[in-house]
């Protein structure tokens, strides 16, 4: 019988709390989730902020901020130009005084209405809250942290490598820790430095790796490249395992039928390499055609059918939004 794949908590539950906050984490907790997923990005003093994505506007109250009003502004981050405010702009004392909100609130209407409410986190946060936690709930919880935009932040002098290598020193001992990014180079780099962890590469279903554009231009692989037989094998040795898209497993057609499970996840097992996937959501606005259903795009499809031909891939991780409905299917 095979094992089923650890459930994981993408950003805590953000099908029913804000991401990233702490109600979302604790949530994800109770309903039995194995791991969270924290995205990390760094404030102007150096401190690791738990945060999807350097610029802050979607998912924080910043934007309604008069005294921050003057930091708006544009950037370019990883080839796409951004307005808004970005986190290398604050310091952390100013940050904490920021409030999460829902970043999709069309979709997800109930979470919204716990917006304003909490304080963003720091990683160091939230390992003493799934510390805590695992006591509490008798039962070993880990951390799948994903390091945003490494190249972007070396480039403004703000290197995430010692900054996450210190972090897991001073706090991470007794979790069961993966680092994930979609650079490899700073994977390699943690890994070369002894940092206590298993290192997964994470895979887009379209693009290029932006480290590897940083350096080699329009010569840079692309993600599908990487999930050829050749492509892993160069990975081997390098990290311990991928993840993966869902839709690189699903392979939906122009007809919106998904042709999946593809051979990436045996092909992956065979050189050794773990496979994770993200994220499986229940709304009809992330599933393909072929498995949604009425009621419009915040309506739960037929996610049960999606999830299953992932399921029978044989992953071995599942990122999911909502813990509960996660941990009742590949579990059950």
């Amino acid at each position: 019988m095979p094992r089923p794949p650890l459930v994981i908590g993408h950003r805590g539950a953000p099908g029913y709390r804000p991401e990233h906050s702490r109600s979302s984490y604790d949530l994800a907790f109770a309903m039995g989730a194995d791991a969270v997923e924290p995205d990390v990005v760094a404030s102007r003093d150096g401190v690791l902020v738990v945060r999807h994505e350097n610029e802050i506007s979607g998912t924080t109250d910043v934007a309604d901020r008069p005294e921050f009003a003057g930091r708006r502004t544009t950037k370019t981050i990883d080839g796409a130009s951004l307005t808004g405010w970005f986190t290398e702009d604050f310091t952390w004392e100013e940050l904490a005084t920021l409030r999460c909100r829902e970043r999709l609130p069309r979709i997800r209407p109930a979470s919204a209405s716990f917006d304003d409410r909490q304080p963003i986190l720091r990683l160091s946060d939230l390992f003493d809250l799934v510390r805590a936690a695992s006591i509490e709930h008798g039962r070993e919880i880990g951390i799948v942290l994903e390091i945003k935009h490494a190249t972007y932040f070396e480039g403004i002098g703000l290197d995430l490598v010692p900054l996450v290598e210190a972090e897991v020193a001073r706090s991470a001992a007794g979790i069961p820790l993966v680092i994930e990014a979609f650079e490899s180079t700073v994977l390699e780099r943690l890994r070369q430095r002894g940092v206590p962890a298993t290192f997964i590469y994470l895979i887009g279903a379209g693009g290029r790796p932006a480290d590897l554009v940083a350096t080699r231009g329009a010569d840079a692989p692309t993600y599908r490249d990487t999930v050829t037989p050749r492509g892993l094998d160069g990975l081997v040795g390098r990290v311990d395992g991928i993840s993966v898209d869902r839709r690189v497993i699903l392979a939906p057609n122009t007809l919106g039928r998904a042709t999946g499970p593809t051979r990436v996840v045996a092909d992956a097992h065979r050189r050794g390499l773990r496979v994770y996937t993200w994220t499986c959501r229940p709304e009809n606005a992330f599933l393909v055609g072929e498995f949604r259903g009425s009621g419009g795009p915040s309506a739960f499809g037929d996610y049960e059918a999606e999830w299953g031909v992932i399921r029978d891939a044989g992953v071995d991780g599942v990122f999911v939004d909502h813990p509960d409905l996660g941990v009742a299917f590949f579990r059950g």
